[in-house]
């Protein structure tokens, strides 16, 4: 028995989806585009430090500081109840979730009034050329599981990339860190070509990346599709196609006669 031969659970997304998407990630950029022309895309760090921040480690604290950054940047534009990207909730997400953020926005549909996505920020580093070049995105087995249980799950990567300079403070003498948002990017990540993306089997049960975060190309694709395409990468590691048919049954992908 192969892959072919078996009996999948396939997702079938909304007739929508591709507008939805398309809505979801252009009000994301727009929003991002909006607040660096306004120059509120400083992250102002105080500190005793005589020589400013450590450079050549600032991209261990930089990520979290601008993924917190992105979190209050969409609740600002939620505050504004006339915003014009129609944003209406934002939720935070614990350290472990898929997503950094969880966005809600109204949308006029056949059926529902609203688009649900979930935003994974990703930071990079103006100041060191390969930072944060091939993220991990998430594991295979839970963005496969996802896809399955919501065809219509709309996964957005959110790449920021940002420069660290410092400055002294006036007031206090001391040198004040400055972390800056100077580019942003972003893409529903089922969409993205399959030379874009691949799989990493070293952890658990193997971690989808992206090849270079700053050079993507976009493809027109369906959730069967890309289901389709995780799991080729996956057989086609080391772990094989035995390894991926145990999680297919473990995870209901495919269908069984019990």
């Amino acid at each position: 028995m192969g892959y072919d031969d078996l009996d999948f659970k396939i997702p079938e997304q909304c007739d929508d989806y591709a507008e939805c998407s398309a809505f979801v990630t252009t009000s994301i950029e727009e929003i991002m585009q909006a607040v660096i022309d306004s120059g509120s895309n400083q992250i102002i760090i105080n500190t005793n430090l005589k020589l400013g921040l450590p450079m050549e480690n600032i991209n261990k604290i930089a990520g979290p500081m601008v993924e917190a950054w992105a979190c209050e940047t969409f609740h600002d534009v939620m505050d504004d109840k006339n915003n014009k990207y129609h944003l209406i909730n934002v939720e935070a997400q614990q350290r472990l979730h898929m997503a950094d953020v969880i966005l809600q926005f109204k949308k006029k549909r056949k059926v529902e009034s609203g688009v649900t996505a979930e935003i994974d920020v990703k930071a990079t580093s103006e100041n060191f050329e390969s930072s944060g070049k091939s993220p991990n995105i998430t594991s295979f087995k839970r963005i496969r599981t996802a896809y399955v249980e919501d065809p219509d799950y709309l996964f957005v990567i959110l790449s920021l990339k940002h420069r660290v300079y410092s400055t002294k403070n006036a007031k206090t003498g001391l040198i004040d860190g400055i972390m800056e948002v100077v580019a942003h990017n972003a893409y529903d990540l089922k969409l993205l070509s399959n030379s874009d993306i691949s799989y990493n089997p070293a952890l658990g049960t193997g971690q989808i990346q992206v090849r270079d975060i700053h050079y993507v190309t976009l493809t027109e694709r369906t959730t069967w599709e890309f289901c389709q395409l995780l799991d080729k990468k996956f057989i086609n590691s080391r772990n094989g196609f035995e390894q991926w048919l145990k999680l297919a049954n473990n995870n209901e992908w495919i269908k069984t006669d019990e």
